[in-house]
């Protein structure tokens, strides 16, 4: 039968968006529906704008360690409603990329809800069209607790918007946009508590990586809480929030911010008129080609449940265009060495294997370690200090793992991602010149294992 498009892509964020332009320029005609924003999570309440305030907050030790370097500087004053203005008229700025990127594309854009009416066809707007592909790339939604008085907290999603900056905040979780927007309020100047249910924040990380962050936000000055979970969020007749924890303590704060996780945003999406199965965490469940149980429906990014980074969506969506409309083009998207950063302030980067996966993976490993305080530092009185790991197969010399937590470290630890894709060695980062004098040339001087 003839289509009314070869296909549908429901979700202009990253992977969505990406998917359409390369399906278009594959020769396609290809739809996009979007029901909230363009560019998806990453764009309007994610990376980029978490990005944003991550450098506002980091201004706060710029000024405080000018001083060793001979400048005099009056008092500084935030404004955290100047900031949250030039941030959205940025990401305003980005929508409008967006746009142009999908309909210099030649891609229909549709704005509006839309719901598969069956295997082959959406509705939006009162609208109906079929499609012989369709993709779902709707992304995440956060997710906050069933507990008392959880409409008293936020999420990511209200936290770009809020008016003024609480005086007091305290962010429950542990994971990366916890830990995040934790550095984010403290250095802002709010009197910050990160609670966290489990022992030491960010699992799956390195054990040094966790350790060495928890100690430099201590020394920052950041209450950090493990082993604290909330148990009802009460609001005050002042306004102000009394959140009761389960070992029965009490905390007055101005907001609770959760960031506990998020789920697949696939509210009304119509799944149940299709064969489309979901797996025991309620992502979609999808083949090595990002097929769902439907033939004709597809997901990929944030609603599949796999690696939900951005960059992963964008490979994911680009899979998806090649083998479709460019099979001579296609390459199945490689999980392995994927490089991420956490913007917390000091950064963590890192790709490859922690020390604890390459040792229950069987590996007879080394590991090399560096821990220093950076030049910068050296006329200031910050004591903040750097850590550098490597985790290398004692066997082969291969690097299985390289993590770092210290400025620029997402920055550092791209270029090195590239040579650990490649199978570098340990021999080849010793034989490697450094450029002197940086921190990223400790990761080609340390020649002595501290642990095998």
């Amino acid at each position: 039968m003839a289509y009314d498009f070869d296909l549908y892509v429901i979700g202009a964020g990253s992977g969505g968006v990406r998917s359409a332009r390369f399906a278009a320029g594959f020769g396609a005609k290809v739809a996009v529906a979007e029901s909230r924003y363009l560019g998806g999570t990453c764009v309007n309440v994610g990376c980029v704008p978490k990005k944003l305030l991550v450098y506002g907050a980091h201004f706060a030790e710029d000024f405080e360690q000018s001083a060793g370097f001979g400048w005099t500087l009056g008092e500084a004053d935030f404004d955290w409603a100047t900031l949250i203005a030039n941030k959205d008229r940025e990401i305003n700025r980005l929508n409008g990329t967006y746009r142009n990127l999908l309909v210099n594309s030649g891609v229909t854009l549709h704005e509006g809800h839309a719901k598969l009416i069956d295997p082959h066809q959406v509705e939006i707007n009162g609208q109906r069209y079929t499609a012989k592909h369709i993709l779902i790339a709707t992304g995440g939604w956060p997710q906050i607790p069933d507990i008392p008085g959880r409409e008293h907290a936020i999420s990511s999603n209200e936290a770009f918007f809020l008016k003024e900056l609480p005086k007091r905040i305290l962010v429950a979780g542990g994971g990366y946009i916890a830990v995040e927007f934790a550095g984010i309020f403290h250095g802002l100047g709010a009197d910050t508590k990160l609670l966290y249910r489990g022992e030491l924040f960010l699992r799956g990380f390195d054990g040094a990586v966790r350790k060495h962050l928890q100690e430099e936000l201590t020394k920052r000055g950041l209450d950090l809480q493990f082993n604290a979970d909330i148990e009802r969020i009460d609001k005050q007749a002042d306004g102000s929030l009394k959140v009761t924890l389960k070992d029965g303590r009490e905390l007055a704060t101005d907001c609770v911010f959760y960031a506990t996780g998020r789920r697949p945003m696939l509210d009304n999406l119509g799944l149940e008129n299709t064969g489309v199965k979901l797996d025991k965490r309620g992502f979609i469940e999808v083949d090595e080609q990002y097929q769902s149980a439907e033939p004709s429906i597809l997901a990929i990014g944030d609603v599949i449940g796999r690696v939900q980074l951005t960059p992963v969506a964008l490979a994911e969506g680009m899979a998806v265009a090649r083998r479709l409309f460019k099979p001579e083009q296609y390459r199945p998207v490689d999980y392995n060495m994927i490089p991420t950063a956490v913007f917390s302030l000091p950064n963590i980067g890192t790709v490859g294997l922690t020390e604890e996966q390459a040792r229950e993976a069987g590996h007879k490993v080394q590991i090399f370690e560096s821990r220093f305080r950076p030049m910068k530092l050296t006329l200031t009185e910050c004591q903040e200090r750097t850590l550098m790991k490597l985790v290398v197969d004692a066997d082969t010399d291969k690097v299985l793992g390289c993590h770092m937590v210290g400025p620029d470290a997402g920055e550092i630890v791209q270029g090195l991602a590239i040579a650990l894709k490649a199978g570098a060695t340990k021999r080849d980062f010793d034989e490697t010149i450094g450029v002197h004098p940086t921190a990223a040339e400790e990761f080609v001087t340390m020649r002595t294992p501290v642990a095998g």
